[in-house]
């Protein structure tokens, strides 16, 4: 099913996002941006010197349009300031994890081959390092804070590129996919709209800004409205539950949610004030969904994007939230279902999600073979996930095409299994994945985190009626947590190597 949501559309003052953020600025200098519990707040006036020296301490460095700028940094307002003085260049950015090792950053090195390296030390990987600490000090703080607060601004046509988010990796090497002005712009305006941005908006920031949903979902929401954030360094449940009065957004992934529910006083009264809790990265989960609206009388809005695309779908503002639904297509933006040949399938039958639209990227730097393998001959982009489509078009994701299990020549989505397992008492969360079997090629294996110890017959007779034998899993496991990356997402490649064996002694 093809699905392209009409909307108005507002057109950019300007398809550079950087000069559009300029604007922004001088337009509310006296205005709080960054809004810091315990430390000295930053006014719009304080980012637009910064983000203008920090510009001009990359030109001194050499750095030209195009050139790319690479940066593995604690997220301090400096960082924030390089980045924008990164894009009011035509410097092309490229963060980085904070978790990588220095083996890891030498591959993003070696292949986004950067004119300059910001890290919190120095790493000596042969282009120009500087340092900025996670107190906001540094080589490169000096050397700012030497130079003019103008800087003048690139002159940039939208397709050019505004930076390159590199994908986790987790199959394969590392892909870095190039996002231009005009992806940023547009997914930047489509959201300030489908969320209905208020002037006085005040958004909680605890989330990390080496990944779109930090760097380019938050923070552009808050700079092309001149509003205002709460600046957290890291998610801290108590240290958000302290300041949430002040705010009135909160953009977190699913474990942000359930870390809050576990505090008493976390509550209506505490979140009466509260305009939207929005959350994604990773799937949420139904149970924390109706958990999350009987203990606030919020309903989370979930939405679904990834670093190649930006934001893809949204559950609406204005409309039904349904728990395990990412909602409908953004405005201009345009989603499909497909089958193994390419083929757009009916409404409510499991397929490949695809998308286009002018938040979708590139390509793949430096890889032109992959780019034209995830492209189809219109213009779509193969996601990778799995989905499928309502008949008014709402989506809902069942897992990552490499997490689907194959069990006896038969298609087991994840998903399905994992909704009816965390509904169970004492079941906190699951993750179904598929390991080898002598005789089905891939068995059904879950793993449970929550205070249940469900022996397999009891599950298999929980779900005798409620699913197809062939889905049922074939083993449990127990956890304390599932194994996460950065941003909350499940590292189902971890589980299956962990449990690769189990069924080895069968064969």
């Amino acid at each position: 099913m093809l699905l392209s949501q009409s909307y108005t559309d507002r057109r950019l003052m300007n398809a550079n996002i950087a000069a559009r953020f300029r604007q922004v600025f001088e337009s509310n200098l006296d205005k709080v941006c960054l809004l810091r519990p315990g430390l000295a707040d930053w006014t719009y006036r304080d980012l637009l010197f910064a983000m203008g020296q920090y510009a001009n301490a990359l030109n001194s460095l050499g750095v030209e349009p195009g050139d790319r700028v690479m940066v593995q940094v604690e997220k301090t307002p400096e960082a924030i300031a390089l980045y924008l003085g990164c894009l009011q260049i035509g410097g092309v950015y490229v963060p980085v994890n904070t978790a990588y090792t220095l083996d890891e950053v030498a591959y993003f090195v070696s292949d986004a081959d950067p004119k300059v390296l910001v890290s919190s030390t120095d790493v000596n990987l042969g282009p120009s390092n500087m340092i900025l600490d996670s107190d906001g000090s540094g080589s490169l703080a000096v050397l700012a804070k030497s130079q003019s607060t103008n800087c003048v601004v690139a002159s940039l046509k939208g397709e050019e590129l505004a930076a390159i988010l590199y994908t986790s990796g987790t199959t394969g090497r590392s892909k870095g996919a190039m996002l231009s002005h005009d992806n940023l712009s547009s997914n930047a305006e489509t959201l300030v709209d489908y969320w209905s941005w208020q002037d006085n908006d005040i958004l909680i920031h605890a989330l990390p800004i080496y990944h779109v949903h930090g760097l380019f979902v938050a923070s552009h929401c808050v700079f092309l409205t001149g509003t205002t954030m709460l600046f957290f360094p890291k998610f801290e449940a108590g240290a958000i539950i302290q300041h949430i009065k002040q705010a009135t957004v909160l953009m977190g992934v699913p474990t942000f949610y359930t870390r809050l529910l576990e505090y008493s006083e976390f509550d209506e009264q505490l979140t009466d004030h509260m305009r939207l809790f929005i959350s994604g990265s990773a799937p949420l989960t139904e149970q924390t969904f109706l958990n999350f609206e009987e203990k606030t009388g919020h309903r989370i809005l979930e939405r679904y994007g990834m670093s190649e695309t930006g934001m893809i779908t949204s559950n609406p503002y204005d409309g039904d939230r349904l728990a395990g639904t990412v909602g409908y297509a953004l405005p201009n933006v345009q989603v499909r279902i497909t089958g193994d040949k390419g083929e757009v399938l009916k409404p409510e039958l499991v397929g490949g999600i695809e998308v286009r639209g002018p938040n979708v990227f590139s390509g793949y730097w430096r890889m032109p073979e992959k780019t034209a393998q995830e492209f189809r001959s219109d213009g779509f982009f193969v996601t990778g996930d799995m989905g499928v489509m309502s008949s008014d078009g709402r989506v809902s994701i069942v897992g990552r095409e490499k997490d689907l299990v194959i069990s006896g020549g038969l298609n087991v989505y994840p998903k399905e299994v994992e909704i009816l397992i965390d509904a169970l008492e004492g079941v906190k969360e699951s993750a179904v994945i598929g390991v080898p079997h002598p005789d089905f090629g891939e068995a059904v294996v879950v793993v449970i985190v929550g205070n249940s110890l469900i022996k397999l017959s009891e599950l298999d007779a929980y779900l005798k009626d409620r699913l197809a034998r062939f889905k049922q899993p074939k083993a449990i496991f127990h956890l304390n947590e599932l194994p996460r990356n950065a941003m909350g997402k499940v590292q189902k490649n971890r589980l299956r190597e962990l449990y690769a064996s189990t069924f080895k002694a069968e064969s």
